[in-house]
């Protein structure tokens, strides 16, 4: 097996640090020229995990409809629904249910962890969320 090209991994470096900060104009930029828009690290956290879970709700959006899968876990299990429940992040949350992300998915769902952490707020939006259908 051969090492990895370092430009290369400086780039997707770059990457997952842009989708921590949530500059969405570099992220939009790099996936409408052909990065994948369900890139993920070596955790399996992918561009928009990152992003919902830094609270990045503007970035979590134009990921989303740039085709990146809310439902999509890492190598945990964790869902970046989830995440964003945990974080108490209420604009990322809106804009994950708003792309399809479902709350009674994953363990924790983002069900659960609202439960465990008293968040009746989100408890009360995921009532109104039907299950996803696949």
């Amino acid at each position: 097996m051969s090492e990895a090209d370092p430009e290369l991994e400086e780039f997707a470096s770059r990457l997952f640090e842009a989708a921590r900060t949530g500059d969405t104009e570099r992220l939009v930029a790099y996936i409408d020229a052909g990065v994948p828009a369900n890139l993920a690290n070596d955790k399996g956290d992918t561009l928009l995990m990152l992003a919902a879970y830094h609270g990045h709700a503007g970035a979590v959006r134009a990921l989303a409809a740039r085709g990146a899968d809310p439902e999509r876990q890492n190598d945990r299990g964790q869902r970046p629904l989830a995440g964003a429940v945990f974080k108490k992040e209420p604009d990322v949350v809106r804009a994950l249910l708003d792309a399809g992300a479902d709350p009674r998915a994953g363990t924790p769902s983002a069900i659960e962890t609202a439960r465990m952490f008293g968040h009746t707020d989100f408890l009360a939006w995921f009532e109104e969320t039907p299950p996803r259908t696949r």
